[in-house]
């Protein structure tokens, strides 16, 4: 995998990039410049308009976006409104002083469609289906959960897919999550059952995490990220039992990471990660710096698991509960990843004790006989 940087210094932005072609991830970044939301907004939006004009991405397309931004409710009126269903928006500030960053997922050829009312990418057989940003507004945490759920079945099935087979990754966005959270993991282990999610079975990958959609009336935003095509062997679920629980052991539904294996590469998913060992217990509560490098050695052991490392990951995203631990977490990170897309936000984990989780998402290079490239 190739890692680079890319400066605009004419407006103040910069491009982390993570290329294994076709694939790219790219996390933009903006100086704060003390200026107002609006001109940082306008600097990002041009710095990707900048990337996409670069050599390396001639022939490509952006198959999904988020925004990571200080205010969503105040900030959204002044964003352009944006085709297609890959776009999520979410109030998660980025730490480094800036009121707006961005990940971007490019791929080089293939097909980019939108669809059922999703962004559909088509690529050797495979059918990539990314739906970000869906919300609810009525009832409570619970009630937006089911009904988003239920919605986002009734898509699938559009596709003649199922959450079981073929959803490979969500994102829970929770307000409050404190207080919120509990009435969305309910929800979710009941859907899960009705639709053959079980103990015995599996689960889906998935962050669940404090974050703020702009629509004050919503209490949950979903992202999903489904695969057709595939067979069910090459789809693996990674446990690292040394270092982590099964997480139905204290009431939680989702899979640690997921791995999806193509004939010259792997997919690999890590699920919110943080601060825990193999008992389901936080361990080094109120020492930043100390759960952080277990959160690191978790989210390792999840990657050696899918045959993998730190060297494959394409990008990060670090969620702090605290803003005073940004430059403790920023130092580490710098050190041992200075080259991998990341970014830092502002956005409590599940438990309050918890002060620190990441995900990432890796591409590792396969040699699957018989098994259709990426």
């Amino acid at each position: 995998m190739e890692k680079y940087k890319i400066n605009y210094k004419e407006i103040g932005a910069w491009a982390e990039v993570s290329a294994f072609a076709p694939e790219y991830h790219v996390m933009v970044h903006v100086e704060p410049r003390g200026e107002k939301f609006a001109g940082q907004y306008e600097r990002i939006l041009k710095a990707g308009d900048l990337l996409m004009q670069e050599p390396d991405f001639e022939g490509s397309a952006v198959v999904f976006k988020r925004y990571f931004v200080s205010d969503a409710t105040n900030q959204r009126p002044d964003m352009k409104s944006e085709a297609g269903y890959g776009v999520s928006l979410i109030q998660q500030p980025p730490l480094d002083g800036s009121k707006i960053a961005m990940w971007l997922y490019i791929v080089k050829g293939g097909k980019l469609t939108i669809e059922n009312g999703c962004n559909v990418l088509e690529h050797n057989g495979y059918r990539h289906i990314y739906k970000m940003g869906m919300h609810e507004h009525n009832g409570d945490s619970a009630a937006q959960t089911e009904s988003l759920l239920l919605d986002y079945e009734e898509t699938l099935a559009r596709f003649n897919a199922t959450l079981e087979f073929n959803c490979i990754r969500t994102w829970f966005f929770v307000r409050d999550v404190d207080i919120q959270y509990a009435g969305m993991v309910k929800a979710r282990r009941k859907n899960f059952v009705e639709q053959g999610l079980t103990t015995k079975t599996h689960y889906i990958a998935s962050t669940g995490i404090g974050g703020l959609p702009a629509d004050t009336r919503s209490i949950i935003q979903l992202g999903t990220y489904a695969l057709t095509g595939h067979e069910r062997s090459q789809v693996k679920f990674l446990y690292a039992p040394e270092y982590l629980n099964p997480t139905y052991e204290y009431g939680v539904t989702f899979e640690r990471g997921t791995a999806v294996e193509y004939g010259d590469r792997a997919g690999i998913y890590i699920s919110g990660t943080a601060s825990i060992d193999n008992k389901g217990n936080v361990l080094f509560i109120g020492d930043i710096e100390k759960q952080t490098l277990r959160m690191l050695e978790n989210v390792d052991a999840l990657l050696k698991e899918a045959e993998s490392g730190f060297q494959d990951v394409a990008q990060i995203i670090v969620y702090l509960r605290d803003i005073n631990d940004y430059q403790i977490v920023k130092q580490i990170f710098d050190e041992r990843f200075p080259d991998i897309p990341k970014v830092i936000t502002l956005a409590p984990v599940c438990r309050p004790t918890w002060l620190i989780e990441m995900e990432c998402i890796a591409v590792a290079e396969r040699k699957n006989d018989g098994v259709r490239k990426w």
